[in-house]
């Protein structure tokens, strides 16, 4: 008779999900076990532009690869979750746009569950995100939850009674294309002025080019090395820290518009908590701190005994591979067909 060592034994009776981040960049698979801990990652270069079946092929490789990387029997992985950036149907399993991969109606549920043969769900990214928050985040806890990502867009996704906020037809939550400044910066949508094009990363940028020209002895200038192409998100921030008016004017500006965009939200939905994402969360109380005054002074609730709290995400990167992997438990009875 064989005798398996304890440790073996209990790698065979655990429970394990994947969690696969889809990105226009990067494909990040993870292996989570049920405490939401991920034991191993895998990750390949996403070269969207290339057939659809060519990226699936490489989420069912490093699904399979986190796996053994993690010494776990793919026998014990019982569901994959996949976050993609797009419109996720989940009802189909039909990924039905995904701009930054050049997708249109592709079976990815179907797909990718044929290469592994394990039940796949499927979520918008930043869906997925805001769900790796709730469950495993700092959202943990709380009924009602919003968290949205300072990329190179903006990514929102809510959290309610324990379901994720998306829509009858899975397009809910696009928050970073909310309008806040009437005939503003043209957005990629084809509006102008949305949320994403001033609170993003990329809006940052924007704001701290126009500070910068209007400011040509700014301390900006030093840091870029007079490069426009060198401006980050972090280039207004640290000349701030050096005592740049400019930089200080220009900080204010995006937390500005970043209050205007949120504190819609917050008058919208009232979450119990709304926590941001991204990597100028970082920031910490440089941004918050002001960020949660500015709201403050505006938000319709400002004077209840009760208001959202405002936060920065805990999870990082890993908040979609957690959510991701989370999928098998968000489920929602499918909404029954429209009569006219």
């Amino acid at each position: 008779m064989d005798i398996h060592p304890v440790t073996d034994f209990g790698k065979v009776e655990a429970e394990y999900h994947i969690g696969i981040d889809l990105g226009g960049t990067n494909i990040i698979a993870g292996i989570v076990d049920t405490s939401n801990r991920i034991l191993a990652k895998a990750g390949t270069p996403t070269l969207a532009g290339r057939p659809a079946s060519d990226i699936m092929a490489d989420m069912a490789a490093m699904s399979l690869e986190a796996a053994a990387r993690a010494d776990i029997p793919f026998e014990n992985v019982k569901s994959i979750g996949i976050g993609a950036p797009g419109t996720a149907n989940k009802q189909s399993g039909i990924m039905e746009v995904a701009v930054n991969l050049f997708w249109e109606m592709v079976p990815l549920r179907d797909a990718v569950s044929q290469l592994l043969k394990r039940p796949v769900y499927i979520e918008n990214d930043a869906n997925a995100a805001a769900y790796g928050e709730y469950i495993a985040g700092v959202a943990r806890g709380y009924d009602s939850s919003l968290t949205i990502t300072l990329g190179t867009g903006i990514g929102g996704g809510m959290v309610l009674h324990g379901q994720i906020l998306e829509g009858f037809n899975y397009g809910g939550m696009e928050v970073g294309h909310m309008v806040i400044v009437k005939d503003g910066r043209q957005c990629a949508c084809g509006r102008r002025g949305c949320f994403e094009r001033y609170a993003s990363a990329s809006g940052l940028i924007l704001t701290t080019l126009e500070h910068m020209e209007q400011h040509p002895g700014s301390r900006m200038w030093t840091l870029t090395e007079g490069d426009r192409s060198k401006v980050s998100g972090w280039t207004a921030f640290d000349a701030m820290r050096d005592g740049d008016n400019a930089a200080a004017l220009a900080v204010a500006a995006y937390i500005s518009d970043l209050a205007c965009g949120i504190t819609n939200l917050i008058n919208i939905l009232q979450p119990d908590i709304l926590a941001i994402g991204g990597g100028i969360s970082k920031e910490g109380d440089t941004l918050l701190d002001p960020l949660r005054e500015n709201i403050c002074r505006e938000a319709f609730s400002r004077n209840s005994t009760r208001n959202s709290r405002i936060v920065a995400a805990k999870l990082g990167n890993d908040a979609g591979i957690i959510g991701a992997a989370n999928l098998y438990r968000e489920i929602k009875k499918a909404s029954p067909p429209s009569s006219l």
